[in-house]
């Protein structure tokens, strides 16, 4: 797939992974529309990345938000060939304690707001004659994390409708795939320290641009996958590295 010219939607792109994705597509000729509710972060990069990039607040839960956000991106740049549901929040507590409400917005925002978008935005993909959605997921949709049922349930559901998309939308040409990061430096992980990737056999946190330069490839090279699930964890899922104690 040539992006040159081509409209992609990239949401809770005003900050992180997002940013570091809208950016990489731009730099290869997409018109790159940043959907967020990060106001000032998000007319910042519109600014910075110039004439081809552009910002929409939008809340992805609201279909009313969703629609205004497409009918302007094809004003702007045309029918959209890329979308990219990047959008997500992560709240802590363990299955006893976490209060309903905490436990729905979640599953609203990572799960509901990648359907409604997905949704919106495929009259315009299949206006463009086809194209590419990609659903950064997370390695808590291949794996359980204690703490974590709300944000682990909705990746894991995320997978799943992406594998759904991938067969729906196939008559379309229209290619669907999941990202799956691990631990990456960005404000969400601001947090974290180090022991949370020592065991792994890449012991580091990963950088949002290794995680665009992966979205790239399943866009512009990936064109015999679908449905498929590409990882960027420095092997976390892969297993535990022991620590050897030299006899």
């Amino acid at each position: 797939m040539d992006l040159d010219g081509k409209a992609a939607i990239m949401t809770g792109a005003a900050r992180g992974i997002g940013a570091a994705i809208a950016t990489a597509l731009q730099a290869d000729g997409a018109r790159v529309m940043i959907i967020d509710v990060l106001d000032r972060d998000g007319a910042a990069l519109a600014e910075q990345l110039g004439e081809h990039a552009a910002y929409v607040h939008a809340d992805v839960t609201d279909p009313a938000h969703w629609h205004a956000a497409v009918s302007e991106t094809e004003r702007l740049f045309g029918p959209v060939a890329v979308l990219v549901n990047n959008a997500g929040i992560v709240e802590f507590g363990p299955i006893a304690e976490q209060p309903a409400s905490s436990f729905r917005r979640v599953i609203e925002i990572n799960l509901f707001g990648a359907w409604l978008g997905m949704r919106t935005t495929l009259p315009s993909l299949r206006r463009a004659g086809g194209g590419c959605i990609v659903n950064i997921s997370s390695t808590a949709g291949l794996m359980g994390y204690a703490g974590l049922g709300a944000y682990t349930a909705s990746k894991w559901a995320l997978r799943g409708l992406t594998k759904t998309a991938a067969l729906e939308l196939a008559a379309d040409r229209i290619r669907v795939c999941s990202v799956h990061p691990g631990p990456i430096h960005t404000p969400m992980t601001a947090g974290m320290d180090d022991a949370v990737t020592a065991a792994q056999p890449i012991p580091r946190f990963g950088e949002p641009d290794e995680v665009a330069r992966m979205v790239h490839f399943i866009i512009t090279g990936a064109t015999y996958s679908t449905g498929s699930e590409f990882l960027v964890d420095g092997g976390a899922v892969t297993g535990i590295t022991p620590q050897v104690t030299p006899h």
